[in-house]
């Protein structure tokens, strides 16, 4: 079944009542205040239920680096470009991106396993001084015993359909996905996509180079930011 947020039962009471025409929502506004502040409501299960009992958490990202691993003046620069967004609202999301990030400094932190598009290395963000100080991020959590970084060949193109998590749980648990999109993501345990996105997942390994030869590449690339 999808995980998703609880809703305000009075919420949906009223919606139906007023009938809710476009751009009016109770739901919606009782989601946006209950929101902790930075975090998209549909993510907020993700990373408050998922994530922190998950064992294994696999990531694959053909556009950007993956949002744990961003140091703050990278983050910045993404969510800076966002459309009619205000400066405090990049100050939550950042601040929200940070607290997430703290999940890699636990002691009994999950596995993190990421594939990432040779071309993310190239794409610039901000300027060269953020590129030159994102990939050392990448150098330094690689450096973690818990965390795996490969690039994968940009001839790939079964990885060019989008970004996506998959979360291996304890005890039996059903796998949980997140897929990303334009708008937002989709997260959930339904069978069929999950076993959609795990063999997707393991075409794009096919593609990934080998650790030490991947941190190679980040290396080269972090040089080539001058």
């Amino acid at each position: 079944m999808d995980v998703v947020p609880s809703l305000d039962p009075d919420a949906e009471r009223l919606d139906r009542l007023f009938g809710t025409p476009d751009g009016v929502s109770f739901t919606r506004l009782y989601q946006r205040i209950v929101a902790q502040p930075g975090g998209p409501v549909w993510f907020r299960s993700w990373v408050e239920e998922i994530e922190p009992t998950a064992r294994i958490l696999r990531s694959w990202d053909p556009l950007l680096i993956p949002g744990l691993l961003q140091t703050e003046a990278y983050a910045r620069c993404i969510f800076g470009q966002e459309p009619r967004i205000t400066a405090e609202e990049v100050e939550e999301r950042i601040q929200a991106r940070t607290r997430r990030q703290q999940i890699l400094e636990r002691e009994n932190a999950f596995t993190f396993l990421v594939m990432i598009d040779l071309g993310v290395l190239r794409r610039e963000v901000g300027e060269p001084e953020v590129m030159r100080e994102q990939l050392d991020r990448l150098l330094k959590r690689a450096r973690q015993p818990t965390v795996s970084i490969q690039i994968v060949d940009p001839k790939c193109l079964a990885g060019l359909m989008g970004a996506f998590m998959i979360a291996e749980l304890p005890d039996g648990q059903p796998d949980v996905v997140h897929v990303d999109s334009s708008t937002e993501g989709q997260i959930t345990t339904d069978l069929d996509t999950v076993t959609a996105i795990w063999k997707r997942y393991e075409a794009i390994r096919l593609w990934a180079y080998p650790e030490r030869m991947s941190l190679r590449m980040i290396e080269e690339a972090r040089c080539g930011w001058t």
